[in-house]
């Protein structure tokens, strides 16, 4: 590592290369051979930046901490001072740097801002499905990224499996002397804090729309966020390739959208593109619709986004973090931006948290980058790049990683950067210790603290959850969320590291307000959704009937190609729990349902929701089914279990075809008899029981039920496990 030593009067070096206490008149061979050996590194260093476009930062802009040396410059000035056999010094007893090394600070500044201004920073907004990861792809390919599968950027094995975009994730790519990060984000409404927090990131947005269906609930929610935040978002109609597409009609939609949300002028005047994904290309007009490839998009995105908002260079370094991960290796990792100044590995940081108060003193250890689909170490950052710093295991999303000023006083704390409000959670469920006879058999994980230490760990890394010990003061964990597919993603997670757990039915959150015309007094607001709603148009009828038992409101209806109907109605988030089955059920499966937050309101207290659903067939006996008694409750309702299936009393196994509860027996075995006809000898013949997956089933649950989950096996069951008990309950209730 190269040692720099000031001179300092009397103390000078030796002709073995010590300190030794004499006058520098006696060893003027000593000084010549510094001053020959600052002239060697000078050059050396010179040569070592000269792919960098200037000399290194030796000294920074107005006196700053932060990249004081390119690590090329570094590495070449070690050598050439090891050459020499001497250590290098600065100029003038003084401590005032050379001439040389100010000028050198000045073009490393001017250097680092076109850097700076070289960069581009968008993120890819859309509704679920309408192509977001796949134009990803795309714009990789063309850019020379290698592409072995599609949907690359779904690494997640979660994200494989349910074919969908669960976290945000970053690349980068290289388009001329332009250098383009580009964020892929989630499009289903559940994981809408994915979007909120990652357009703080970014300048620009490319607004992604299917060319037949136009604008949807989802599309609405992450518009109206990039306008709040200022950004002019770049309209691409995708699947334009389509036979059923409307692209004129489909573009009318979407200024219409803008207007509505109260876009300005400037974000009216939207620049639309024309693409195929699936294909490959993007058009300025539909007239070259069809050739070329993601070119267009690049330039469009290079000419329409501006460069990092204020990203100066000059200032201290600041950082905001936005997304968390973790690594074996190298613990925890911070994603952000770098909001101005510059930083290198191993440089002295103060951890704030966004109210402004000092969480820790760090320091940063690796400067991680992604490049196309590999991870590459930097050594340095500047303003306006979107990287990942490590070293800092106390970070939490939404802290500033800083530096401050030389000039600070003691005890000064770094001003915190703004952070993206999140709106809050609408839904909550109670995550407790499995209980049940079969509780152990399955997870290895058990115990309440293990339990409440690994949602908190998730609680710090996703901030659209927040955990909080349960009211029932029962070593339970409440976790709040925002709604069924994001709960159910996160059970998922939980099961698959092995914990065993019991999770309660979602329960919708509200908030007290001051009443209108009252300030004195307060209402109970909760939250409301704006549905959009997808069917065959025979189904349309019965869905809008259901929908109107939940006080639901319509807001426009549609009908499609096919014999589709499109119904978009306002409905309380307490309505739709537990709805999802039952519309799975009336539409025979071939509806699709989509839902987006739309705001705060009141619902009157004697407006409740009928029963989602019927009663559920509750077993009585512990043991394993047998086809022969499951036989006979087939009749009795819809099963949930298969033969040779371990139960247990209080598990419920199927739905009732009537309101009520009923208990039944499923492990009753035949009985042998020497008797041997035709008749009793035929094969028992079954129909595929109803398989719940983890969202169905937190959605199907009522109060006094508890969705028991282990790592291989998801059942229902009933809160009060004995049937005598259970009926001395609801007695109780009534």
């Amino acid at each position: 590592m190269l040692l720099a030593l000031r001179h300092v009067g009397p103390r000078t070096l030796s002709r073995g290369g010590g300190l030794v206490a004499a006058p520098v008149t006696r060893w003027p061979a000593a000084a010549a051979a510094a001053a020959a050996t600052r002239a060697t590194m000078a050059a050396a260093a010179a040569a070592a930046v000269a792919p960098f476009g200037g000399p290194p930062p030796l000294v920074a802009a107005a006196g700053l901490p932060a990249c004081r040396r390119f690590l090329a410059s570094t590495q070449a000035a070690n050598a050439a001072a090891a050459g020499a056999g001497v250590a290098a010094g600065s100029a003038g007893g003084d401590g005032s740097p050379p001439e040389g090394e100010v000028a050198a600070g000045g073009q490393a500044a001017a250097h680092l801002a076109a850097e700076s201004r070289r960069l581009r920073n968008v993120a890819i907004i859309a509704h679920v499905d309408h192509g977001k990861t796949t134009l990803v792809d795309r714009v990789l390919r063309d850019c020379n990224v290698a592409i072995t599968s599609d949907r690359v950027m779904d690494r997640n094995e979660l994200e494989k499996e349910r074919g969908i975009t669960i976290m945000s994730k970053v690349t980068s790519v290289t388009h001329g002397e332009h250098r383009i990060n580009v964020i892929d984000t989630p499009g289903h409404a559940d994981l809408g804090a994915e979007v909120e927090r990652v357009l703080g990131l970014v300048d620009g947005a490319v607004l992604l729309v299917d060319a037949t269906e136009g604008p949807m609930a989802q599309t609405k929610f992450v518009l109206a966020k990039a306008l709040a935040r200022g950004i002019r978002p770049l309209l691409v109609l995708n699947k334009v390739d389509r036979d059923s597409a409307d692209p004129a009609t489909v573009e009318a939609a979407v200024f219409d959208l803008f207007a509505s949300l109260d876009a300005t002028d400037e974000q009216l005047d939207f620049t639309t593109l024309y693409a195929s994904a699936k294909e490959g290309w993007t058009a300025t007009s539909l007239d070259a619709a069809g050739t070329g490839d993601m070119r267009p998009l690049l330039d469009a995105i290079i000419s329409h986004v501006p460069p990092p908002r204020g990203a100066d260079t000059a200032k201290p370094f600041a950082f905001l973090a936005a997304m968390l991960s973790r690594d074996p290796y190298l613990g925890r990792i911070a994603t952000g931006r770098v909001a101005s100044g510059c930083v290198t590995p191993g440089q002295r940081v103060v951890l704030v948290e966004s109210n402004g108060t000092k969480r820790a003193d760090g320091r940063v250890g690796k400067i991680l980058a992604t490049r196309g689909l590999s991870t590459e170490e930097l050594p340095r950052a500047v303003a306006g790049d979107i990287v990942s710093l490590t070293g800092m295991d106390a970070i939490a999303v939404g802290d500033t990683v800083a530096v401050l000023p030389d000039n600070s006083p003691a005890g000064a704390v770094p001003a915190a950067l703004y952070s993206v409000p999140i709106d809050p959670p609408t839904v909550s469920v109670v995550f407790s210790v499995n209980e049940s006879p079969l509780s152990g058999k399955d997870g290895t994980v058990l115990t309440s603290q293990k339990l409440a230490s690994r949602l908190a760990l998730e609680a710090e890394n996703n901030v659209s959850i927040s955990v909080s010990p349960s009211a029932g003061g029962d070593e339970a964990t409440e976790v709040h969320g925002r709604g069924e597919l994001q709960l159910g993603i996160l059970i998922e997670q939980l099961r698959r590291e092995g914990l065993e757990f019991a999770v309660s039915p979602p329960r919708v959150l509200t908030k007290s307000a001051p009443k209108p015309g009252f300030p004195s007094e307060t209402v109970t607001l909760e939250p409301w959704e704006e549905l959009s709603v997808e069917v065959d148009e025979d189904h349309a009828g019965l869905v809008l009937d259901k929908l109107s038992q939940r006080f639901a409101t319509v807001l426009d209806t549609a009908s499609l190609p096919g014999g589709r109907s499109r119904l978009k109605v306002l409905i309380p988030a307490r309505g739709l729990l537990g709805f999802r089955p039952v519309f799975t059920a009336d539409t025979r499966g071939s509806g699709v349902l989509q839902r987006s937050f739309a705001h705060w309101a009141e619902l009157p207290a004697d407006a409740l929701p009928p029963s989602a659903r019927k009663g559920v067939l509750v077993s009585m006996a512990d043991g394993m089914t047998s086809a022969y008694s499951l036989a006979t409750l087939e009749a009795r309702g819809t099963l949930f279990v298969r033969p040779r299936e371990e139960v247990y009393a209080g598990m419920i196994i199927g739905e009732c075809s009537r309101g009520a509860d009923i208990d039944v027996n499923p492990v009753r075995a035949k009985q042998l008899t020497n008797i041997r006809t035709h008749a009793k000898d035929d094969a028992v013949r079954l129909s595929p029981p109803r398989t719940m997956t983890l969202e169905s089933a937190i959605g199907y649950v009522q109060t006094d039920e508890l969705v028991e989950v282990t790592p291989s096996k998801v059942r229902l069951r009933k809160r009060i496990l004995d049937s005598a008990l259970r009926q001395r309950a609801n007695k109780g209730r009534r």
